[in-house]
């Protein structure tokens, strides 16, 4: 088959969404499929591989913004090209908003991954949602990462017919390979030390603030939080607390200690084979990879309620929930509100709301108990090692993709 993947950013600056299009691609072209990548400018070229090319569009905007750069030349590519199929990863940005006005053109079996829907209740996307149940009715196949979220929900909304469930998940190729770097002795970690890890970027949005806030409040000794992110927003913030918090009498007494760094992939990897506990109380999901990773490396977590992240427990077993504030989310204004209060607002209760964040008090306690809880958290990790090992590793999720891929060219 001739495919092609449609994604804004084809780099590991863009994170989880990158890594999903990667691995699927790579997977697919081991079995011989041609791949081609559609993406905006990358930071720094990527080479073409044996059945993976990059193709650059110097695109920007989207349907509320308008686009600038080359609008026409990706569309004529979309329209005119000889792919068998055309796959489009994440709504709400670039490359998928530009290739909707020309969908009915394309001659490819074409193919919608939304991941999400994350602004969903941002007053300048009422109109965007609202056509979106038309939109999802042209493309052949809707792919969705979870079976109760606000893309599917939405899609069942307008009876769009046409949908399939395909997870995230890991790569057996990273977690299952040796590992030769010992990270642990590389960032001067004892042994003994009971290592907390977090993984992502510096968006402001993956809960480093609260993760801090909940780790320098919990009574724990001889741990390190191990806090693992490329450059963004709430770096600087973060560095602060750092060397605010490893200067204090507390955590020198208790023998604990923040390290804030950016490590590179098989660095990250071994991070995931090291660690004692992963803590995630990120503010906005779809489907976290990470906590696939975690099942990877045989790593129970704590998550707040972000995307999937309950159904994602439900399915693997492999982690618990902090306790978790829903919020909504208003143009530039994040309102705060108890469940209660949202319950008369909006007049429902469920996981839909743009943006969550960890309950402090509650999480620190939780933290508390799994950490004198060795048998548990023994439990966890292999119970979501072995879900991943059948369900949510890459090479799996590929082969469901292709096989996706090949039905459709049968009809």
């Amino acid at each position: 088959m001739k495919i092609l993947h449609s994604v804004r950013k084809y780099h590991s600056s863009n994170g989880g969404m990158y890594e999903v299009v990667k691995q699927i691609s790579e997977n697919l072209a081991k079995n011989g499929h041609e791949i081609t990548i559609a993406t905006a400018p990358l930071p720094k070229k990527l080479p073409d591989t044996d059945n993976i090319k990059i193709a650059e569009f110097d695109i920007s905007g989207s349907l509320i913004t308008g686009f600038k750069g080359e609008l026409e030349k990706y569309q004529d590519f979309l329209i005119n090209s000889d792919f068998d199929i055309i796959t489009s990863f994440a709504a709400q940005q670039t490359m998928s908003d530009a290739m909707i006005p020309v969908l009915d053109k394309i001659k490819a079996k074409k193919i919608f991954v939304p991941t999400g829907f994350s602004a969903f209740y941002i007053p300048e996307y009422k109109e965007y949602f609202q056509k979106m149940g038309i939109w999802m009715k042209q493309f052949d196949m809707n792919v969705f990462l979870s079976n109760d979220y606000r893309d599917i929900n939405l899609a069942r909304k307008n009876q769009v017919k046409n949908i399939s469930i395909i997870p995230n998940g890991a790569s057996k190729k990273e977690f299952l390979a040796e590992t030769i770097i010992d990270i642990r002795e590389k960032l001067c970690i004892p042994n003994d030390n009971f290592l907390i890890l977090h993984v992502g970027s510096h968006t402001a949005q993956k809960g480093h603030k609260e993760a801090i806030e909940i780790f320098k409040k919990a009574k724990l000794v001889d741990t390190t939080f191990l806090v693992v992110g490329n450059e963004g927003r709430c770096l600087g913030d973060c560095q602060k607390q750092e060397k605010k918090l490893n200067q204090s009498k507390s955590f020198k007494k208790n023998n604990k200690k923040i390290i804030i760094i950016h490590l590179n992939r098989e660095e990250t990897v071994a991070a995931y084979k090291a660690a004692s506990l992963f803590l995630f109380p990120s503010n906005i999901e779809c489907s976290p990879v990470v906590l696939f990773e975690c099942m990877a490396a045989k790593l129970p977590f704590l998550t707040t309620e972000a995307g999937n992240a309950k159904e994602i427990i439900k399915w693997s077993d492999g982690g618990l929930l902090l306790p978790t504030e829903h919020n909504i989310l208003l143009g530039n204004y994040l309102i705060t509100r108890t469940k209660k209060i949202i319950k008369k607002i909006i007049g429902r209760i469920d996981n839909d709301y743009h943006f969550c964040k960890a309950e402090i008090n509650g999480s620190v306690k939780l933290l508390e108990k799994i950490y004198h809880n060795k048998e548990e958290l023994k439990r966890l990790g292999e119970n979501g090692y072995k879900a991943w090992d059948e369900k949510f590793n890459w090479e799996k999720i590929s082969q469901d993709y292709e096989k996706l891929y090949l039905d459709l060219l049968k009809k």
